[in-house]
């Protein structure tokens, strides 16, 4: 445990969290129309409690004559406004899996902050449904390709004993992401104040840029994509600290990267101290080369029998993670749970993002400490059991339970469903599909999100005018989760330990 936690240097921590500010701000945007709603679409001026406050220091100041304080719409216009960003996260998935094999994890993390700054600053100048829609697909773009490289780029520098720890920290910074967009909201929903929570996007991305200056390129795609295993080792050297040994983790990029001569380790060993420019990046070496390791592309893992079974298994926790219910709850628990507690719609979401936030920080240990799959079978078993809870309390009008279900929903989606898929869909194949794999994962997210935005109210609707009452499709959420607990039972490996995909898969050779 020592030497584990040895490996975890100051530029480590850096990195990864210069990188999760991508995922952060998908769940930024993600949230960000939630609270002021109704006065984007000039539905109400105001919503928040604390308006009446914030009027005394703003005064007039913030309704001036050149700011459009809404935008009147209809109840579609603001669906299309807020489905275009999963349109746009799905297109972001499905390409930069592949352009992030063939060109590396850094410069298309660049690209995603270009999105996000670019879509933040149209979505705060909007003033017609059109722009909105633009600058909600612009981000949506980068949120996508956000959350295919960011764990994979973490999942390439973190320490292998703590990569499910590392993990962890997309879904936490995407939830931190979604917290504080409700925050700002609680106070900013007035008026067009409301502009200054698309402006913050602006900020941030601005920030993820910069940061992004200083982040080195993946060592393990440089050594198996570009084949300058001494360029990269010498990366890797810097982010585990000068007295770790890395000779084990680098046999694993393959590519005859075994230790290195004694002239080349007394290369590395002089060119530690000066490797870094003032930018903080790491210069190319003139040392050893291996010929780079040709990249799957998006249909070929499908048709590669090696790589098929992660597809299927990636695809599927992905389409458990959403079929199981959780945006139900974090996309409409304003108008479903509206009754069951005694605070502000906006409050209470707030509330529920605490909630999953600290339970998801709490939980981060447990996939290296249980397991991967533990963890998630943990998961769903345990939301099912929530969404039969909820149901029948619905459906009875028990509040408390009501309240109580919810809590263990969300607490429940955060010990594995939540953080496990982004950790596993680079862990169950090699670094030449690796790419196409996140793309296939991310992408069946995103169409999985959308189905269950689309759907949860329709068919909430048909089946309480069907049946009576309330609560009712909950009964579904807790069956979905007893088909995904089989599926994941048979479908899905154990990665915790594995040194690479071939022994996940118990494979003792891979043939290419």
């Amino acid at each position: 445990m020592a030497s584990a936690l040895h490996e975890v240097t100051p530029f480590l921590v850096i990195l990864i969290l210069i990188a999760t500010l991508g995922p952060l701000q998908f769940g930024f945007h993600l949230a960000e129309l939630n609270a002021p709603e109704d006065v984007i679409t000039c539905q109400k001026k105001s919503i928040s409690a604390l308006q009446q406050l914030a009027s005394l220091v703003i005064t007039k100041s913030s309704s001036s004559d050149d700011v459009v304080d809404c935008i009147p719409m209809s109840r579609s216009d603001f669906a299309a406004i807020s489905a275009v960003f999963t349109v746009g996260g799905l297109l972001g998935a499905l390409t930069s899996g592949p352009f992030t094999s063939a060109r590396g994890r850094k410069l298309p993390m660049q690209l995603t902050a270009a999105f996000y700054l670019l879509g933040s600053i149209v979505e705060t100048s909007a003033g017609s449904v059109p722009i909105m829609i633009i600058g909600r697909f612009l981000t949506g773009v980068g949120a996508g390709a956000s959350t295919v490289i960011v764990p994979l780029y973490i999942s390439e520098v973190a320490p292998p004993t703590q990569r499910g720890f590392f993990g962890a920290f997309t879904q936490i910074s995407i939830n931190v992401g979604i917290l504080f967009t409700q925050t700002l909201g609680f106070f900013l929903s007035y008026g067009s104040a409301w502009r200054w929570i698309m402006g913050t996007g602006v900020i941030i991305a601005l920030a993820q840029g910069l940061g992004l200056a200083l982040l080195p390129e993946s060592p393990a795609w440089t050594a198996s994509a570009k084949g300058d295993v001494t360029h990269a080792r010498r990366v890797l050297q810097r982010i585990r600290g000068r007295v770790s040994n890395i000779d084990e983790e680098v046999e694993s990029w393959g590519q005859g990267a075994s230790k290195p001569t004694s002239e080349e380790e007394a290369l590395l060993v002089s060119n530690e101290s000066t490797s870094a420019d003032a930018s903080g990046l790491l210069t190319p070496s003139a040392g050893v080369q291996h010929s780079p390791r040709v990249h799957l592309g998006f249909l070929q893992v499908l048709r590669d029998p090696f790589t098929r079974p992660a597809i299927i298994a990636v695809v599927g926790i992905m389409f458990a993670q959403q079929l199981c219910g959780i945006n139900s709850i974090i996309m409409y628990s304003v108008s479903l749970l509206k009754d069951l507690l005694p605070i502000s719609s906006a409050l209470l979401t707030i509330v529920i993002s605490i909630i999953n936030l600290g339970v998801t920080m709490a939980a981060s240990p447990l996939p290296d400490r249980f397991g991967r799959k533990t963890c998630l079978l943990t998961s769903i078993m345990g939301q099912g059991t929530s969404s039969l809870a909820l149901a029948l309390a619905i459906h009875f009008d028990v509040k408390i339970l009501s309240a109580i279900a919810v809590l263990f929903f969300v607490a429940f989606f955060a010990v594995g469903l939540g953080p496990v898929p982004f950790i596993m869909a680079s862990e169950l194949v090699g670094p030449e599909a690796v790419g196409a794999t996140q793309s296939w994962a991310l992408g069946a997210s995103y169409v999985a999100t959308f189905l269950v935005a689309y759907l949860f109210p329709i068919v909430n609707a048909a089946l309480n005018d069907a049946f009576g009452g309330a609560g009712w499709v909950y009964f579904i959420f807790a069956g979905f989760a007893l088909l995904w607990a089989a599926f994941v039972s048979g479908r899905v490996p154990e990665t915790r330990g594995r040194k690479d995909a071939d022994e996940v898969w118990g494979r003792t050779r891979r043939v290419d």
